[in-house]
């Protein structure tokens, strides 16, 4: 497909963090951009404002009269239900229409492509190194699954030459992509919903990895039974972290390259998980070849991304932090990274279940993390793309978690209940629309307590 003979960009799920970058990069390169969405949210509104036509109706008469099959491309969410009219529309004549991932490829086969892989740590891993290579002067665009602070976008730069992608294991659509460099940040089990077992998530993961020929050019945990780069904390390693401290609320460690020790970098992120994140975005900027200086001074400036481990009240009084974990292995980090910051304090966890066969795949995993905070309120599943499933409900994740102060909310009463609260910081987590409460609750709390 040559995408300069396109003239009009439609999608089917416009409102996703990831086509949402697309159709930001499309509307940068004068493309006509329109599209679908369920639900209006904050970030519908940003590309409305940018001049893109959207609707929240499943209604063919409001697909754009002048997008013809010959000047169109559609493309659509893996999430779309086979009954969207839309869609359907769409098949019956003949349109080309094409995954996210399936674009990613096309518009990355002819750059310099960094893909940065793994079940967690994706969009921060790549939104740091798009920050690092932007900064330090590259011709780079980065296609981020997540909103960075420094440029309120999930896209970085409008270069030509370079790429830096999220590479989605999500129904194996990292396999679409074409990576000249490459990392992969972890290979837990997720999405068992579709690929049935760890092994077939493990075996994809090796078969993405593959796609990289030469070794040197894939960056991977120590930990990962994988052929690389690796990469450490306090271990021995080609890349390796060490003497790290906490200093202001923030990271300051040195790092051993294979060809040099650099002493005093400065991250603002908290949690080991962020400090690997940024290890694994370093290793691939200097073996990119970005200048020392311009990694060092790019970390210490990078702001994070909205909705991971992001700050919504910062005060001696209260704490309030949005994070979008919802993988039990997320939440352990944003666990270690809270009680880091704020070990001698009352820690309150709001969650939202995501997907009904994510809850049922690993309650008892759910149940072990959200034991640890000293009060947890959760919330009804967020169901996504999936019907419900009999007897995996809230109530029953509940009845898993060992902690005395527990207690299972409706969505509108979620903030009378976190205002009763005697905690000191409250942490609400979650992939679902637990997001669209985060300013309301922020709102309520700074009333409160100020």
């Amino acid at each position: 497909m040559n995408l300069n003979q396109i003239n009009n960009v439609y999608f089917i799920g416009i409102g996703g963090i990831g086509m949402s970058a697309l159709a930001r990069y499309f509307n940068y390169l004068g493309k006509k951009v329109a599209g679908y969405d369920k639900t209006e949210t904050e970030l519908t509104k940003e590309l409305q404002l940018l001049g893109m036509q959207i609707h929240f109706e499943d209604n063919i008469s409001l697909i754009p009269s002048d997008f013809y099959i010959e000047n169109t491309l559609v493309i659509i969410t893996p999430a779309i239900p086979i009954t969207h009219s839309e869609w359907n529309y769409f098949i019956e004549r003949d349109y080309s229409i094409k995954k996210r991932a399936e674009v990613l490829g096309i518009i990355t086969k002819d750059t310099y492509c960094f893909a940065v892989a793994g079940t967690h740590g994706k969009t921060t891993t790549s939104s740091i190194l798009g920050h690092i290579l932007y900064e330090s002067g590259v011709d780079v665009t980065a296609f981020l699954g997540g909103i960075v602070e420094n440029y309120n976008s999930n896209l970085i730069g409008n270069g030509k030459t370079v790429t830096v992608v999220e590479a989605d294991e999500f129904d194996r659509s990292f396999l679409q992509l074409y990576p000249d460099m490459a990392c992969i940040t972890s290979m837990d089990a997720d999405h068992l919903d579709i690929y049935g077992d760890k092994a077939s998530v493990e075996a994809t993961f090796v078969e993405f990895a593959d796609k990289v020929e030469n070794k040197n050019l894939l960056f991977i945990p120590k930990n990962l039974p994988l052929e690389g780069i690796k990469i450490a904390i306090n271990e021995e390693a080609d890349f390796t972290a060490f003497n790290i401290r906490v200093e202001n609320s923030a990271y300051v460690f040195d790092v051993k390259t294979p060809s040099e020790t650099i002493k005093n970098i400065q991250f603002n992120l908290p949690g080991r998980h962020n400090l690997m994140n940024a290890l694994m975005a370093l290793a691939m900027a200097i073996t990119y070849g970005s200048p020392t200086n311009s990694i060092v001074r790019a970390l210490g400036t990078f702001k994070g991304i909205k909705r991971r481990f992001s700050y919504q009240i910062k005060q001696e009084k209260l704490v309030f932090i949005d994070d979008y974990a919802h993988h039990p292995t997320e939440i352990n980090a944003v666990h270690q990274a809270v009680r880091e910051l704020y070990p001698q304090q009352k820690v309150l966890a709001v969650f939202q279940p995501h997907l009904f066969s994510r809850t049922k795949d690993f309650a008892d995993d759910f149940a072990k993390s959200l034991s640890h905070f000293d009060e947890v309120i959760l919330l009804d599943i967020y169901p996504a793309r999936e019907l419900p499933m009999e007897g995996i409900t809230s109530a029953w994740l509940l009845s898993k978690i060992e902690n005395s102060n527990k207690k299972l909310v409706l969505k509108n009463e979620l903030i009378d209940e976190v205002l009763k609260s005697t905690a000191t910081v409250i942490v609400t987590i979650g992939a679902g629309d637990i997001g669209e409460l985060v300013k309301l609750l922020k709102e309520r709390l700074n009333e409160k307590v100020f």
